[in-house]
């Protein structure tokens, strides 16, 4: 997979570019701001874009105005968004800006090339990722809902939520595949959400319930 990188921590951006280069990928473009990302990535045709959310010159929210615009001019282009810390809106913001093949992780969670990888993989496949850490405050901010879920459930929608599979949800709970399925169905009916039978879509429709 093609992939460009933009951050503005020198020791950071090498650090993507060798633990990508080491799953195996081609890092064709590496920078230190945003502009510089969106003026190459045209000519580059990345099948993916890493950016940091916050990057000079104001250090606020550059990598996801960034992140949305190339969704909009190179539409197959993936995108992960890292950010130091859980800013809940910019993930909202970037889910918002289209369907699958986008995330948003923890830069704690780079540091494993297995996380990474699984997460470059699944974006790649058109899925959506989010951080555990941001499933979490985006599920904590509402309760009225929630509150109708039975504990298994819960820890199903936060598996889906993450954008795992429903034969992934299984292998990670250790319950069957059915039980998951009726899991699935009981917490879209309770939360007034159709099943779209998709992982991006599941993660897009809770998303989008969470900011009613």
């Amino acid at each position: 997979m093609r992939v460009v990188v933009a951050d503005d921590s020198v020791l950071l951006r090498e650090g993507l570019v060798r633990v990508l280069e080491e799953a195996g990928h081609e890092v064709v473009g590496a920078y230190g701001d945003a502009d510089a990302l969106l003026a190459a990535a045209p000519a580059l045709e990345p099948d993916l874009a890493v950016l940091d959310v916050r990057m000079p010159p104001t250090f606020r929210d550059e990598g996801v105005r960034a992140a949305i615009r190339l969704r909009r001019e190179l539409p197959r282009t993936g995108i992960l968004l890292l950010s130091q810390y859980v800013e809940v809106a910019y993930a909202q913001e970037l889910l918002g800006a289209g369907s699958g093949g986008v995330g948003y992780l923890l830069k704690d969670r780079v540091a494993s090339l297995d996380d990474l990888t699984d997460a470059v993989d699944r974006i790649a496949a058109g899925g959506t990722v989010l951080d555990p850490e941001v499933v979490a405050q985006l599920i904590g901010r509402r309760h009225d809902p929630l509150a109708s879920l039975t504990p298994r459930e819960r820890e199903v929608l936060q598996l889906m939520a993450e954008g795992r599979s429903n034969a992934a949800i299984a292998r990670t709970l250790f319950i069957g595949i059915g039980a998951v399925e009726k899991n699935v169905t009981a917490i879209f009916a309770k939360l007034g959400l159709e099943d779209s039978g998709t992982d991006h879509r599941r993660v897009l429709a809770v998303v989008a319930w969470l900011q009613r």
